[in-house]
């Protein structure tokens, strides 16, 4: 399985040796770079740290049931970019197209990253994506168009949320109130190439991951309405514990809990 013979992926070791291949083995990045880290160099730094993410993170996290790899490496894909954590995209970016997640996904997550996370984050994930995208030959017709048929809008649940906002801060801050309905919720969140629920998944966890619990609540209730289940929610948190740390995942268990009893059953 390739995660468990990327021993040191937290360590963000850019590529995987082969099944058999020694602890010592010197790994090298995916853009062909100088090696990087042995296994022998975690554990001169840090030997606690190289059994967790052997036998924890690689060994159990990634493991547990109640979401699936291809959703765990969105949850972690967008959790390393909304903190701007590139060291470790590399090995991501490869993983998570090895579980799935299509290129044009990957695209999608970081353009929709660019507005929860900032626009500098996004484009930090895009040097690294490129270099990833060129080693596995993804070119342009396998990356989303600019212009697309966007998906159908929720009208009353839109006229809903951009009649709160209005009231609430349109005299105040105009320009934010009209790119929020414009840009954001009226284009960005009706871009095809990555389902609702995909997207909904990857903002509550930008939120998650930069300490945002104000929005969770509402965000956390729109990925559920998009098909997210209670189950999976609370092992993408779980799975966020070990990438944004116990801190994070604490201010977001109490939102969480929240939302889950207050939802029909």
């Amino acid at each position: 399985m390739r995660l468990r013979t990327a021993a040191v992926a937290l360590l963000s070791l850019m590529a995987v040796p082969s099944a058999g291949a020694e602890e010592t083995t010197t790994m090298t990045t995916m853009t062909g770079s100088k090696p990087a880290l042995t296994y022998e160099d975690v554990r001169k730094v840090a030997p606690a740290l190289e059994a967790y993410t052997q036998n924890r993170l690689l060994g159990e996290v990634w493991k547990r049931p109640g979401l699936v790899p291809r959703d765990r490496s969105i949850v972690t894909l967008a959790a390393l970019i909304a903190r701007n954590q590139t060291i470790e995209m590399p090995f991501h970016f490869n993983l998570a197209l090895d579980n799935g997640v299509k290129s044009r996904e990957i695209s999608e997550i970081i353009t929709h990253l660019a507005f929860y996370a900032g626009w500098a984050n996004a484009m930090s994930a895009v040097a690294i994506a490129k270099d990833v995208f060129a080693a596995r030959h993804i070119g342009a017709d396998q990356l989303p168009a600019v212009a697309v048929t966007l998906l159908p809008l929720n009208e009353a649940s839109e006229a809903q949320r951009a009649t709160f906002v209005q009231e609430q801060f349109g005299a105040t801050f105009p320009g934010v109130v009209q790119y929020t309905t414009d840009v954001l919720f009226r284009d960005l969140w009706l871009r095809p190439d990555l389902a609702p629920r995909d997207r909904s998944l990857v903002t509550v966890t930008a939120l998650i991951a930069n300490g945002q619990t104000a929005q969770l609540t509402p965000h956390l209730n729109r990925a559920m309405d998009n098909g997210l289940t209670q189950r999976e929610a609370s092992e993408a948190i779980t799975q966020l514990a070990f990438y944004v740390g116990w801190p994070n995942v604490f201010s977001a268990m109490p939102v969480a809990k929240d939302v889950f009893e207050k939802r029909p059953h």
